[in-house]
């Protein structure tokens, strides 16, 4: 953090409360939950954040993809900020979050070392796969949700993988000066 010019430090806070979310509970001592973060927004609707559960879940998916899955990652996420910065798209459709759970759920084996190779079969699975199924990287919320302000809306998630396909298809005809 770097201070203003009145000595002050420039700081994000978060008031938040710890969470645990049991899915299984049959005798004390016996309870199973995800522990995590709750806050709530300024019209009191309660967002429930699990970040150790999305972190260690996002590490040990690079690991079993060949490290391969974080640089995937940000390649998608500087598609969008092109994208973004060229006007193709609003600036609000397509988070980092749910970029990074979006590819998290993309098997293992679609991730190469070839940036090229890897972004279209990760597209084609995403394409192609059920979309239901999609899960947030802490696999404890689904990925894609009409009305929800923790998952991306299935529309804005259709948008965003139509204007990649849009700008791959178009990659050699843009002029990156």
């Amino acid at each position: 953090m770097r201070g203003n010019q009145s000595g002050r430090r420039n700081a994000d806070v978060l008031i938040c409360a710890q969470l645990r979310r049991y899915y299984n509970f049959t005798a004390i001592g016996n309870e199973k939950y995800a522990e995590g973060i709750c806050f709530f927004l300024p019209d009191g609707t309660r967002v429930d954040n699990f970040p150790e559960r999305h972190s260690a879940n996002c590490s040990l998916k690079h690991q079993k993809s060949g490290a391969n899955f974080k640089p995937m990652v940000r390649t998608f996420k500087n598609m969008r900020n092109k994208m973004i910065e060229d006007k193709l798209i609003a600036d609000d459709l397509a988070p980092s979050y749910f970029i990074e759970g979006m590819l998290y759920n993309v098997p293992n084996g679609h991730f190469t070392s070839n940036y090229s190779d890897s972004f279209v079969q990760c597209f084609s699975w995403l394409h192609n796969t059920d979309r239901s199924t999609l899960v947030c990287a802490h696999e404890l919320d689904p990925l894609l949700a009409v009305g929800s302000r923790t998952a991306w809306d299935p529309q804005k998630y259709a948008q965003f993988l139509e204007a990649l396909a849009g700008f791959w298809n178009n990659w050699g005809k843009i002029k990156w000066i």
